[in-house]
């Protein structure tokens, strides 16, 4: 092999196992790729949001595309949520709001261990501006506040 590809190898096997094990480290059942984020929260055993992104799309329970502004031609963006550790099972809300008006509010269902689930809504040319989604707790605790926007 020629030293000219030596660099192009080594980066394509960064990016396969970069990939490969996000791709697994998001499943429901094997946790995430950070040690750190892996771990239970054993002291307070309390609802713990460890991941959130407004994406294009979810795909092996992680985030495609994850950004802060979108093209209305993208169709779709969605809100992904990842918890661990989950104490209970228990329901967590994404309300997406335009220019400061609740549009829907998605109750999502989560479950033990850990859990990862996602809302989404359809695009039009009439939603171009802000947006946010505000996560909340089934006690209506802010948990997280995610900011965006759709352009042409």
């Amino acid at each position: 092999m020629k030293l000219a590809f030596r660099p192009f190898n080594i980066l394509f096997i960064f990016l396969l196992v970069y990939f490969s094990l996000s791709a697994r480290g998001l499943s429901q059942e094997g946790g995430t790729s950070d040690s750190r984020s892996n771990q239970p929260d054993k002291v307070s055993g309390k609802l713990t949001l460890r991941r959130a992104a407004i994406c294009e799309g979810v795909k092996d329970y992680a985030p495609e595309n994850e950004a802060i502004v979108f093209s209305v031609a993208v169709g779709k963006v969605f809100c992904f949520t990842y918890f661990n550790p989950v104490p209970e099972e228990t329901v967590i809300y994404h309300s997406w709001f335009y220019r400061d008006r609740l549009i829907t509010k998605q109750k999502l269902s989560l479950k033990t261990p850990q859990w990862a689930t996602y809302s989404s809504i359809q695009l039009r040319d009439s939603d171009k501006g802000p947006w946010r989604v505000a996560i909340t707790d089934q006690a209506n605790v802010a948990l997280r506040l995610l900011r965006f926007s759709i352009t042409d």
